[in-house]
């Protein structure tokens, strides 16, 4: 065990867990970020070329300008971003390094990572939502060539795909690998693509789908995959087509399990937001905050970057004013 206790411990190296470390940092408050993954393991797992609807302005952190010659930033150049905050500050960031159980003993946390033991006065909880998919729940998901997550278009060349959903992910993983050869089949289950697909996106993917190019089935969902097709229930009755992948990117969740395993409350009904008070962002548990989208529940359209890297000095002004 580390003998050290920190004044917080930071679960989480996206931008807001960043955020918050900077934030700790300046006002002279000792921290430690732990994240299981690479830094920013996120937006490291995003689609390889995709673009943020968010201009550079509205995701910069410590007071740091977030420079590119383009209208909106590419992955590569966020990924790049981050990693220059990071270093600049000089964070006490532990990469690949999971955390898997918070006790709070008395007023002092003890957090079990799979490498070592801490302590710590406070913890942030900056997990974002990215790890959990939401699943189908129908036979073949589990099958190879299904996968929630999408990088790189080449692979599907010529290649019979299905993409399911109607928000941004799914419009620019059908638009990419249509470009590359695929043969695209959106599966959408109400009546039209998404109002919150990107603007300069949206008038693409539906004149792609008028002239025939990406097919589309509205009002529709699959019902099963197997390994050379799939079959999707559509007003007109269940079809079968010719399917090599299956892009399921149906959205995603918070870690629950753990976030009730640390002791948050979490309500079992939809949106089921993580119980804190949104004025300091600490939880039931006192002493342990919330940072960044896992606060939405499952209302993963909530919180953003650009809204959510506040939380950072909510929560440390909350810290210090309990000091005083």
């Amino acid at each position: 065990m580390q003998e050290e206790i920190v004044d917080v411990l930071i679960v989480g190296a996206g931008p807001i867990g960043i955020a918050c470390g900077i934030e700790a940092q300046k006002n002279k408050l000792s921290h430690l970020i732990l994240e299981k993954g690479c830094l920013v393991n996120s937006l490291y797992n995003y689609p390889v070329n995709m673009t943020f609807f968010s201009s550079s302005e509205r995701l910069e952190i410590g007071d740091t300008p977030f420079v590119t010659t383009n209208p909106k930033p590419k992955r590569a150049e966020a990924l790049e971003y981050y990693r220059r905050i990071d270093s600049k500050f000089d964070l006490n960031t532990h990469l690949f390094e999971e955390v898997l159980s918070i006790e709070k003993k008395g007023s002092i946390f003890t957090i079990q990572s799979n490498k070592a033991v801490y302590l710590a006065k406070h913890v942030i909880i900056a997990t974002g939502f990215y790890d959990v998919p939401m699943l189908l729940n129908i036979p073949g998901e589990n099958l190879p060539k299904v996968s929630h997550y999408y990088q790189d278009p080449h692979y599907y060349t010529n290649q019979h795909v299905i993409v399911v959903g109607a928000s941004n992910s799914s419009i620019d993983a059908a638009l990419e690998t249509f470009r590359k050869g695929a043969k695209v089949t959106l599966v959408i289950r109400g009546p039209e693509v998404s109002h919150r697909v990107k603007y300069w996106v949206r008038p693409d993917i539906e004149n792609r789908i008028a002239c025939g190019e990406v097919a589309v089935k509205y009002n529709s969902y699959l019902t099963e995959i197997t390994e050379n097709e799939a079959k999707i229930s559509t007003p007109e009755g269940v079809v079968t087509i010719k399917n090599d992948f299956v892009l399921a990117l149906t959205g995603y969740q918070p870690n629950f399990t753990f976030l009730k395993k640390v002791g948050i409350n979490i309500p079992d009904e939809s949106p089921r937001i993580p119980e804190h008070n949104l004025e300091t962002m600490e939880t039931n548990v006192e002493g342990m905050y919330l940072a960044g989208v896992v606060c939405g529940g499952l209302n993963t359209h909530l919180w953003f970057i650009e809204n959510s890297r506040v939380h950072a000095k909510i929560i440390v002004h909350d810290i210090l004013a309990k000091s005083i």
